[in-house]
């Protein structure tokens, strides 16, 4: 694939995370310093999203990097290369039924109940497993 097409697939995958969460491409330009239309410029793959602002993103989206890689040739569920990597993780069919279950949640603190739930679920599963949260 060539460096624009990755740039279109990584603009779409943030667009369809960013519309589930029913985040506003002002309201992601607001947190990030930016305006809606470079939200937009990202989404549509005009404009490359850096490597700090693709973690900026994913960190405020609730999604690991990676996620914006799957579905690339040669990468598997949640970003993974290799077929070992990606056994232990939540498959797409799992995360996007979690993601609409999260979604229809409408109180807010309620949504924040079920993050800070889930965070600590997998932090004690990296601890348990022996690998370091990151």
């Amino acid at each position: 694939m060539s460096a624009r097409e990755i740039d279109i697939h990584v603009g779409q995958r943030l667009r369809e995370r960013r519309e589930a969460l029913g985040i506003s491409q002002g309201r992601l330009g607001r947190h990030l310093g930016l305006t809606f239309s470079q939200v937009q410029k990202y989404e549509k793959g005009s404009n490359r999203i850096g490597a700090g602002r693709l973690f900026q993103i994913a960190e405020y989206l609730g999604v690991p990097s990676s996620h914006f890689f799957e579905g690339l040739p040669g990468v598997g569920a949640n970003g993974a290369r290799g077929p070992g990597e990606a056994a232990s993780m939540a498959t797409g069919e799992e995360v996007r039924q979690l993601t609409a279950a999260f979604g229809a949640i409408s109180e807010p603190s309620t949504r924040a109940s079920v993050l800070a739930l889930v965070r600590s679920l997998a932090d004690e599963d990296r601890t348990r497993s022996g690998r370091r949260s990151s």
